[in-house]
Protein backbone atom coordinates (compact mmCIF):
# COMPACT_ATOMS: atom_id res chain seq x y z
CA UNK A 1 0.00 0.00 0.00
CA UNK A 2 1.27 3.29 -0.72
CA UNK A 3 2.53 5.60 2.28
CA UNK A 4 1.72 9.43 2.79
CA UNK A 5 5.42 10.22 1.93
CA UNK A 6 4.79 8.06 -1.73
CA UNK A 7 1.86 9.65 -2.28
CA UNK A 8 3.46 12.99 -1.69
CA UNK A 9 6.40 12.33 -4.34
CA UNK A 10 4.44 9.32 -6.32
CA UNK A 11 3.25 11.05 -9.23
CA UNK A 12 5.14 10.27 -12.07
CA UNK A 13 5.44 12.42 -15.65
CA UNK A 14 2.56 13.17 -17.05
CA UNK A 15 0.28 12.83 -13.69
CA UNK A 16 0.00 9.05 -13.27
CA UNK A 17 0.11 7.92 -9.81
CA UNK A 18 2.90 5.27 -8.49
CA UNK A 19 1.51 1.77 -8.54
CA UNK A 20 1.14 0.54 -4.89
CA UNK A 21 3.73 -2.36 -4.20
CA UNK A 22 1.06 -5.07 -2.80
CA UNK A 23 2.32 -8.30 -3.91
CA UNK A 24 -1.00 -10.72 -3.04
CA UNK A 25 -2.94 -11.50 -5.66
CA UNK A 26 -6.34 -13.92 -6.05
CA UNK A 27 -5.86 -17.16 -7.63
CA UNK A 28 -8.26 -19.12 -8.70
CA UNK A 29 -11.06 -17.10 -6.37
CA UNK A 30 -10.21 -13.79 -4.09
CA UNK A 31 -9.28 -14.69 -1.09
CA UNK A 32 -11.42 -13.24 2.04
CA UNK A 33 -9.99 -11.52 4.88
CA UNK A 34 -12.07 -9.89 7.45
CA UNK A 35 -12.17 -5.49 7.15
CA UNK A 36 -10.82 -5.18 10.56
CA UNK A 37 -7.60 -7.53 9.70
CA UNK A 38 -6.98 -5.31 6.70
CA UNK A 39 -7.15 -1.76 8.54
CA UNK A 40 -10.81 -1.48 7.42
CA UNK A 41 -13.84 -0.02 8.95
CA UNK A 42 -16.58 -3.06 8.70
CA UNK A 43 -19.72 -0.73 9.79
CA UNK A 44 -18.91 1.82 7.06
CA UNK A 45 -18.34 -0.76 4.42
CA UNK A 46 -21.80 -2.34 5.46
CA UNK A 47 -23.61 1.21 5.06
CA UNK A 48 -22.27 1.58 1.94
CA UNK A 49 -23.69 -1.66 0.61
CA UNK A 50 -27.06 -1.01 2.53
CA UNK A 51 -26.52 2.66 0.22
CA UNK A 52 -25.58 0.98 -2.88
CA UNK A 53 -27.77 -2.45 -3.04
CA UNK A 54 -27.31 -4.52 -6.02
CA UNK A 55 -24.26 -6.54 -6.41
CA UNK A 56 -20.54 -5.30 -5.20
CA UNK A 57 -17.75 -6.63 -3.70
CA UNK A 58 -14.35 -3.76 -2.28
CA UNK A 59 -10.81 -5.40 -2.54
CA UNK A 60 -8.20 -3.99 -0.31
CA UNK A 61 -4.58 -4.96 -0.68
CA UNK A 62 -5.22 -8.30 -2.82
CA UNK A 63 -8.04 -10.00 -0.65
CA UNK A 64 -12.15 -9.98 -0.38
CA UNK A 65 -12.80 -7.55 2.09
CA UNK A 66 -16.58 -7.46 1.72
CA UNK A 67 -19.58 -8.10 -0.43
CA UNK A 68 -23.11 -8.52 -1.14
CA UNK A 69 -25.42 -9.77 -3.55
CA UNK A 70 -24.52 -12.03 -6.63
CA UNK A 71 -21.13 -12.48 -6.72
CA UNK A 72 -21.49 -15.00 -10.07
CA UNK A 73 -24.10 -12.79 -11.49
CA UNK A 74 -23.07 -11.78 -15.35
CA UNK A 75 -24.43 -8.58 -16.08
CA UNK A 76 -24.40 -5.62 -18.49
CA UNK A 77 -22.01 -3.07 -17.28
CA UNK A 78 -22.61 -0.76 -20.20
CA UNK A 79 -20.73 1.73 -20.56
CA UNK A 80 -18.16 0.74 -17.84
CA UNK A 81 -17.09 -1.97 -21.05
CA UNK A 82 -15.24 1.33 -22.37
CA UNK A 83 -12.16 1.14 -20.29
CA UNK A 84 -11.91 -2.28 -21.42
CA UNK A 85 -11.61 -1.44 -25.43
CA UNK A 86 -8.71 1.13 -24.49
CA UNK A 87 -7.53 -2.26 -22.53
CA UNK A 88 -7.69 -4.05 -25.46
CA UNK A 89 -6.66 -1.05 -27.97
CA UNK A 90 -3.47 -1.16 -25.55
CA UNK A 91 -2.78 -5.13 -26.09
CA UNK A 92 -2.97 -4.29 -29.65
CA UNK A 93 -0.05 -1.33 -29.60
CA UNK A 94 2.23 -3.95 -27.91
CA UNK A 95 1.55 -6.90 -29.84
CA UNK A 96 2.75 -4.32 -32.51
CA UNK A 97 -1.00 -5.03 -34.25
CA UNK A 98 -0.85 -1.01 -34.39
CA UNK A 99 1.61 1.47 -34.04
CA UNK A 100 0.42 3.98 -31.55
CA UNK A 101 -2.92 5.66 -30.33
CA UNK A 102 -2.56 7.91 -32.66
CA UNK A 103 -2.81 6.31 -35.82
CA UNK A 104 -5.91 7.76 -37.99
CA UNK A 105 -9.20 5.63 -38.75
CA UNK A 106 -8.70 6.07 -42.60
CA UNK A 107 -6.05 3.48 -42.56
CA UNK A 108 -8.88 1.09 -41.62
CA UNK A 109 -11.06 1.37 -44.61
CA UNK A 110 -13.51 3.59 -43.31
CA UNK A 111 -14.80 6.53 -45.91
CA UNK A 112 -14.70 9.36 -43.64
CA UNK A 113 -15.58 12.71 -44.60
CA UNK A 114 -12.96 15.58 -44.90
CA UNK A 115 -13.57 17.12 -41.55
CA UNK A 116 -13.33 13.30 -39.83
CA UNK A 117 -10.03 12.63 -41.51
CA UNK A 118 -7.65 13.44 -38.85
CA UNK A 119 -9.25 10.80 -36.51
CA UNK A 120 -7.71 9.26 -33.90
CA UNK A 121 -7.96 5.86 -31.79
CA UNK A 122 -7.19 8.78 -29.20
CA UNK A 123 -9.66 10.49 -30.01
CA UNK A 124 -12.11 7.86 -30.00
CA UNK A 125 -11.12 7.10 -26.47
CA UNK A 126 -11.02 10.66 -25.50
CA UNK A 127 -14.85 11.72 -26.66
CA UNK A 128 -13.42 13.99 -29.04
CA UNK A 129 -13.44 12.42 -32.57
CA UNK A 130 -16.07 14.67 -34.21
CA UNK A 131 -17.99 11.64 -35.26
CA UNK A 132 -21.50 12.51 -35.83
CA UNK A 133 -20.84 15.58 -34.89
CA UNK A 134 -19.99 19.71 -35.95
CA UNK A 135 -16.74 19.63 -34.94
CA UNK A 136 -13.59 18.17 -36.69
CA UNK A 137 -11.46 15.65 -34.01
CA UNK A 138 -10.20 17.12 -31.05
CA UNK A 139 -12.19 20.50 -31.34
CA UNK A 140 -15.00 19.80 -29.29
CA UNK A 141 -16.01 17.13 -26.37
CA UNK A 142 -19.35 14.96 -26.96
CA UNK A 143 -20.53 11.71 -24.70
CA UNK A 144 -20.66 10.12 -27.86
CA UNK A 145 -21.67 6.35 -28.34
CA UNK A 146 -21.94 6.39 -32.27
CA UNK A 147 -17.99 7.39 -31.83
CA UNK A 148 -17.80 4.16 -29.82
CA UNK A 149 -19.93 2.38 -32.15
CA UNK A 150 -17.12 3.26 -34.35
CA UNK A 151 -14.50 2.93 -31.60
CA UNK A 152 -15.35 -1.40 -31.14
CA UNK A 153 -16.54 -2.08 -34.56
CA UNK A 154 -12.82 -0.81 -36.08
CA UNK A 155 -11.12 -2.49 -32.70
CA UNK A 156 -12.84 -5.96 -33.40
CA UNK A 157 -13.88 -6.12 -36.61
CA UNK A 158 -10.35 -4.48 -38.57
CA UNK A 159 -7.54 -4.63 -36.00
CA UNK A 160 -7.75 -7.88 -34.29
CA UNK A 161 -10.30 -9.55 -36.94
CA UNK A 162 -11.54 -11.62 -33.94
CA UNK A 163 -14.83 -12.07 -31.90
CA UNK A 164 -14.91 -10.19 -28.87
CA UNK A 165 -14.84 -12.92 -26.33
CA UNK A 166 -11.76 -14.35 -28.15
CA UNK A 167 -9.69 -10.62 -28.35
CA UNK A 168 -10.65 -10.19 -24.36
CA UNK A 169 -10.06 -13.65 -22.96
CA UNK A 170 -7.25 -14.87 -24.93
CA UNK A 171 -4.35 -16.09 -22.46
CA UNK A 172 -1.75 -13.32 -23.09
CA UNK A 173 -4.61 -10.85 -22.22
CA UNK A 174 -7.74 -10.01 -19.92
CA UNK A 175 -7.78 -14.08 -19.76
CA UNK A 176 -4.08 -14.21 -17.79
CA UNK A 177 -6.58 -12.61 -14.77
CA UNK A 178 -7.92 -16.70 -13.89
CA UNK A 179 -11.06 -15.06 -14.29
CA UNK A 180 -14.09 -16.84 -12.21
CA UNK A 181 -16.72 -16.56 -14.29
CA UNK A 182 -15.27 -15.46 -18.01
CA UNK A 183 -15.87 -12.02 -20.10
CA UNK A 184 -18.72 -12.36 -22.50
CA UNK A 185 -19.80 -9.53 -24.87
CA UNK A 186 -23.31 -9.22 -25.79
CA UNK A 187 -24.46 -8.84 -29.95
CA UNK A 188 -24.49 -5.31 -28.93
CA UNK A 189 -21.02 -5.73 -27.65
CA UNK A 190 -21.36 -4.78 -24.18
CA UNK A 191 -19.63 -6.55 -21.58
CA UNK A 192 -21.57 -9.22 -19.41
CA UNK A 193 -19.04 -9.77 -16.69
CA UNK A 194 -19.55 -10.17 -12.94
CA UNK A 195 -18.54 -8.02 -9.95
CA UNK A 196 -15.85 -10.40 -8.73
CA UNK A 197 -14.59 -10.51 -11.97
CA UNK A 198 -14.65 -6.66 -13.30
CA UNK A 199 -12.80 -6.22 -9.95
CA UNK A 200 -9.67 -7.64 -11.72
CA UNK A 201 -9.91 -5.77 -14.18
CA UNK A 202 -9.80 -2.93 -11.70
CA UNK A 203 -6.86 -4.41 -9.87
CA UNK A 204 -5.22 -4.26 -13.12
CA UNK A 205 -5.44 -0.94 -13.79
CA UNK A 206 -4.48 -0.34 -9.99
CA UNK A 207 -1.39 -1.97 -11.18
CA UNK A 208 -0.94 -1.21 -14.31
CA UNK A 209 -0.48 -3.86 -16.32
CA UNK A 210 0.81 -6.04 -13.78
CA UNK A 211 -0.67 -9.15 -12.56
CA UNK A 212 0.69 -11.64 -9.74
CA UNK A 213 4.07 -11.28 -10.88
CA UNK A 214 3.98 -10.95 -14.87
CA UNK A 215 3.74 -7.41 -16.22
CA UNK A 216 0.77 -7.97 -19.15
CA UNK A 217 0.71 -5.09 -20.15
CA UNK A 218 3.87 -2.29 -20.35
CA UNK A 219 3.88 -0.07 -17.55
CA UNK A 220 4.71 3.06 -20.25
CA UNK A 221 0.65 2.89 -21.43
CA UNK A 222 0.00 3.60 -17.71
CA UNK A 223 2.69 6.37 -17.40
CA UNK A 224 0.97 8.20 -20.35
CA UNK A 225 -2.14 7.50 -20.50
CA UNK A 226 -3.96 6.74 -16.77
CA UNK A 227 -4.35 10.70 -16.40
CA UNK A 228 -7.72 12.97 -17.71
CA UNK A 229 -6.63 12.89 -21.99
CA UNK A 230 -9.44 15.48 -22.36
CA UNK A 231 -8.07 19.54 -22.26
CA UNK A 232 -9.47 21.09 -19.27
CA UNK A 233 -10.40 23.97 -21.22
CA UNK A 234 -12.11 22.03 -24.15
CA UNK A 235 -15.58 23.50 -25.36
CA UNK A 236 -18.96 21.26 -25.58
CA UNK A 237 -19.79 20.35 -29.00
CA UNK A 238 -22.46 22.55 -30.35
CA UNK A 239 -26.45 21.88 -30.35
CA UNK A 240 -26.89 19.34 -33.64
CA UNK A 241 -28.47 16.53 -35.02
CA UNK A 242 -27.00 12.88 -34.77
CA UNK A 243 -24.86 12.19 -38.55
CA UNK A 244 -24.47 9.42 -38.82
CA UNK A 245 -23.12 9.20 -42.15
CA UNK A 246 -21.30 5.86 -42.09
CA UNK A 247 -24.79 4.48 -41.13
CA UNK A 248 -22.91 2.02 -38.31
CA UNK A 249 -25.84 2.42 -35.50
CA UNK A 250 -24.72 3.49 -32.45
CA UNK A 251 -23.61 1.87 -28.92
CA UNK A 252 -26.32 2.62 -27.02
CA UNK A 253 -26.87 6.41 -26.63
CA UNK A 254 -26.83 9.60 -28.86
CA UNK A 255 -23.95 11.27 -30.24
CA UNK A 256 -23.88 13.81 -26.98
CA UNK A 257 -25.78 13.04 -24.32
CA UNK A 258 -25.03 11.20 -20.48
CA UNK A 259 -23.45 14.36 -19.25
CA UNK A 260 -21.22 17.19 -20.41
CA UNK A 261 -18.51 16.78 -17.72
CA UNK A 262 -15.73 15.51 -19.53
CA UNK A 263 -13.07 18.07 -20.30
CA UNK A 264 -10.13 17.81 -17.30
CA UNK A 265 -11.50 14.52 -15.93
CA UNK A 266 -11.69 11.69 -19.26
CA UNK A 267 -9.44 10.04 -20.51
CA UNK A 268 -9.29 6.12 -22.72
CA UNK A 269 -13.09 5.87 -21.31
CA UNK A 270 -11.74 6.61 -17.49
CA UNK A 271 -13.35 9.41 -15.05
CA UNK A 272 -10.67 10.61 -12.93
CA UNK A 273 -11.00 12.54 -9.60
CA UNK A 274 -9.81 16.54 -11.07
CA UNK A 275 -10.83 19.88 -11.76
CA UNK A 276 -12.51 20.49 -14.66
CA UNK A 277 -14.14 23.68 -16.68
CA UNK A 278 -17.38 23.26 -15.40
CA UNK A 279 -16.09 22.83 -11.75
CA UNK A 280 -12.67 24.14 -11.79
CA UNK A 281 -11.91 24.66 -7.73
CA UNK A 282 -13.45 21.28 -6.85
CA UNK A 283 -12.41 17.91 -7.64
CA UNK A 284 -14.71 15.65 -9.48
CA UNK A 285 -15.60 13.86 -6.18
CA UNK A 286 -14.85 16.00 -3.37
CA UNK A 287 -14.80 13.36 -0.64
CA UNK A 288 -12.79 10.52 -2.27
CA UNK A 289 -8.96 10.49 -2.74
CA UNK A 290 -7.06 12.71 -5.24
CA UNK A 291 -6.18 9.85 -6.99
CA UNK A 292 -9.47 7.71 -7.90
CA UNK A 293 -10.48 6.81 -11.07
CA UNK A 294 -13.77 5.44 -12.07
CA UNK A 295 -15.46 3.43 -15.41
CA UNK A 296 -19.59 4.62 -15.17
CA UNK A 297 -21.91 2.58 -16.95
CA UNK A 298 -25.94 3.23 -17.06
CA UNK A 299 -28.16 0.86 -15.06
CA UNK A 300 -25.97 1.70 -11.76
CA UNK A 301 -22.84 -0.52 -13.41
CA UNK A 302 -19.46 1.32 -11.77
CA UNK A 303 -15.84 0.54 -10.96
CA UNK A 304 -14.12 2.72 -8.05
CA UNK A 305 -10.51 2.34 -8.27
CA UNK A 306 -8.01 3.95 -5.06
CA UNK A 307 -4.99 3.51 -5.52
CA UNK A 308 -3.53 5.30 -2.59
CA UNK A 309 -5.58 2.85 -0.61
CA UNK A 310 -5.32 -0.15 -2.33
CA UNK A 311 -8.67 -0.28 -2.82
CA UNK A 312 -11.47 -1.37 -5.94
CA UNK A 313 -15.22 -1.19 -5.22
CA UNK A 314 -16.91 -3.03 -8.58
CA UNK A 315 -20.74 -2.38 -8.31
CA UNK A 316 -23.39 -3.43 -10.62
CA UNK A 317 -27.10 -2.25 -10.54
CA UNK A 318 -26.00 -0.15 -7.65
CA UNK A 319 -27.99 2.88 -6.50
CA UNK A 320 -24.76 5.95 -8.19
CA UNK A 321 -27.32 8.25 -9.12
CA UNK A 322 -25.60 10.87 -12.16
CA UNK A 323 -22.20 12.01 -12.46
CA UNK A 324 -22.30 15.25 -11.64
CA UNK A 325 -18.54 16.88 -11.44
CA UNK A 326 -17.91 18.88 -8.15
CA UNK A 327 -21.55 18.18 -6.61
CA UNK A 328 -20.21 17.08 -2.93
CA UNK A 329 -24.19 15.94 -1.99
CA UNK A 330 -24.28 13.61 -5.32
CA UNK A 331 -24.92 9.93 -4.35
CA UNK A 332 -21.63 8.93 -6.11
CA UNK A 333 -19.49 11.05 -4.32
CA UNK A 334 -20.99 10.05 -0.87
CA UNK A 335 -20.60 6.77 -2.00
CA UNK A 336 -16.73 7.30 -2.70
CA UNK A 337 -16.52 8.72 0.67
CA UNK A 338 -18.03 6.14 2.53
CA UNK A 339 -15.50 3.76 0.97
CA UNK A 340 -12.69 6.28 1.73
CA UNK A 341 -14.15 6.72 5.50
CA UNK A 342 -13.87 2.60 5.94
CA UNK A 343 -10.35 3.13 4.42
CA UNK A 344 -9.32 5.48 7.70
CA UNK A 345 -9.21 2.19 10.10
CA UNK A 346 -11.42 -0.15 11.97
CA UNK A 347 -13.43 0.93 14.67
CA UNK A 348 -12.57 -2.14 16.73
Amino acid sequence: MITRRELSIGLLAGGAWARPSTNHWPGAQWEPRPPAALGLDSAKLEELAAALGGNGCVIKDGYLAHSWGDQSAKRDWLSSVKPVFSTLLFFAIQEKRLKSVDVRLTEYGWALRDKDRTMTFRHLAAMTSGYARPEPPGAAYAYNDYAIQLYQLTLFDRLYREAPDAVANAPARLGALQLEDGLTFNARRRLLASVRDFARIGWFWLHQGRWNGRQLLHRSFFRKHLKPDVPFALPHTRQAANDDYLNIGTFGGGSDHFTKFGPGIYGFNWWFNRTSRLHPRDLTWPDAPRDAFLSIGAGGNCCAVFPSHGMVLASSRGNWGALTGGDASSPMNRHLMLLSKAASGARG
